[in-house]
């Protein structure tokens, strides 16, 4: 299967589009009254949060205004000096976690999500604040440690998240399903996946395309055959690419359904989309499975004349077994001479040497023959032998042919072959004796 490197390149900026999503939380610092959540909205539940007192409320209108013109240090003195106040003046929680809201904006704005995460952790410390703030809050928190890999935290604070609101967004599981997937914790992040999918199906939207890819993905590596396949198809529903319809052959093709694989990698050759070597080439191979040699020799012939397959020994080979499977020996037979000028072995001299005995033209069969076994590496040289035999036989030359059955009848796979071959050729040198007696 695809390699997991493959697949990072598509789901794919995770941290930047984690960061992405926690901006606007960060900008939307709203003091008098109780903070949007910027995640799903959270449980219904009654909290006593004390109010913000108009002096309070004026320094931390003053800071907001200050960090939103970026004099940041003015906007850190007023925030400091609020938190240092004591006695009746003192800030209570709602106050004190509006105050840390604002430090988290100010450090964030300065690049500092470090400090920016600590200031959202001191909001949520503070009691009875109102259950908004601290949903959204929670949500902020999760996707910062998100942006700066820390995913098992990310996860665990998301995880609190979840028990603070009844209506999670689809967003929200993809979120945590992405950290899970990160994590390895493939089952989980399946399920948070599936749950987002559905959740937008729900409401007549469709699916987002990376969703569906790294749904994909999770069933894939969990062994889930049939609903890697049915994602696949969905996918080339909606989104019809290439490597789609790639990835769906491969899938087939380790199933053994090689019949579908050459149906979903021949419609992508259909459509011209089809660049690769080793894709063509592969395709070549099907059509050669299915019985349809011609379509393969035709496809390879074709991308050998736009130099999208190269003329390697290889290629070649390929080329000339497709014609040959197909019946047309004269298209073969030049394919299989150019392979075998390019081959260090003599094997596919062997199979120049075969086509032309096909074509009886017995003086070239020997002469090819001959190049192959002289070359070497061939891995029948018995059969060699039998057919350079059998050359030999029709050019008459007796002695010749006697020696190469002799080699043959060594081997003793060709031994019955050689011997019914050195039999008929005696009694056809005799035969031929009579006649001139």
């Amino acid at each position: 299967m695809p390699p997991e490197s493959a697949f990072r390149k598509k789901t794919y900026r995770l941290r930047a589009a984690i960061l992405s999503l926690a901006v606007p939380a960060l900008l939307t610092t709203v003091i008098p009254y109780p903070v949007q959540a910027q995640a799903p909205a959270a449980k219904t539940e009654v909290r006593q949060t004390p109010a913000i007192r108009n002096k309070v409320y004026e320094h931390l209108s003053a800071a907001q205004l200050a960090a939103e013109n970026s004099q940041y240090a003015e906007a850190l003195a007023t925030l400091d000096a609020l938190l240092a106040r004591s006695g009746k003046k003192a800030l209570n929680s709602y106050e004190r976690a509006n105050t840390y809201n604002l430090y988290a904006f100010v450090h964030y704005a300065q690049d500092q999500p470090e400090k920016a995460l600590t200031a959202y952790q001191n909001v949520v410390q503070q009691a009875n604040i109102p259950l908004a703030l601290e949903a959204s809050t929670r949500y902020t928190i999760a996707q910062l440690l998100m942006s700066m890999d820390r995913w098992q935290q990310g996860i665990d604070e998301l995880n609190r998240w979840f028990q603070l609101t009844d209506t999670a967004s689809a967003s929200a599981h993809v979120l945590r399903g992405q950290a899970y997937y990160q994590v390895q914790n493939y089952p989980n992040a399946r399920q948070d996946l599936e749950t987002a999918i559905r959740l937008y199906k729900q409401k007549g939207k469709q699916p987002k395309e990376h969703w569906l890819s790294l749904l994909r993905y999770l069933y894939q590596e969990q062994g889930l055959i049939p609903e890697t396949i049915a994602t696949l198809e969905e996918l080339l529903t909606l989104y019809p690419k290439k490597d789609y319809w790639l990835q769906l052959s491969y899938i087939y093709g380790e199933t053994g359904n090689e019949k579908k694989q050459l149906a979903a990698l021949e419609s992508v050759y259909v459509q011209g989309l089809l660049e690769r070597e080793s894709e063509l080439v592969n395709l070549a191979y099907l059509y050669l499975n299915a019985d349809t040699p011609a379509k393969s020799a035709t496809l390879l012939e074709s991308a050998l004349q736009s130099q999208r397959v190269q003329p390697t020994s290889r290629n070649l080979e390929l080329l000339a077994s497709a014609w040959q499977q197909a019946r047309e020996i004269d298209k073969a037979l030049p394919y299989m001479i150019q392979a075998a000028e390019k081959s260090e072995t003599g094997e596919l001299w062997v199979r120049v040497g075969n086509l032309y005995l096909d074509k009886e033209q017995f003086k070239d069969a020997i002469a090819a023959l001959n190049k192959g076994l002289n070359r070497g590496r061939v891995k029948r040289s018995d059969n060699a032998n039998l057919a350079l035999g059998i050359a030999y036989f029709q050019t008459q030359a007796f002695d010749k042919a006697r020696k190469a059955f002799l080699q043959a009848h060594k081997d003793k796979r060709s031994q019955k072959a050689a011997s019914q071959w050195l039999a008929f050729m005696d009694k056809e040198m005799a035969r031929l004796q009579a006649l001139t007696l």
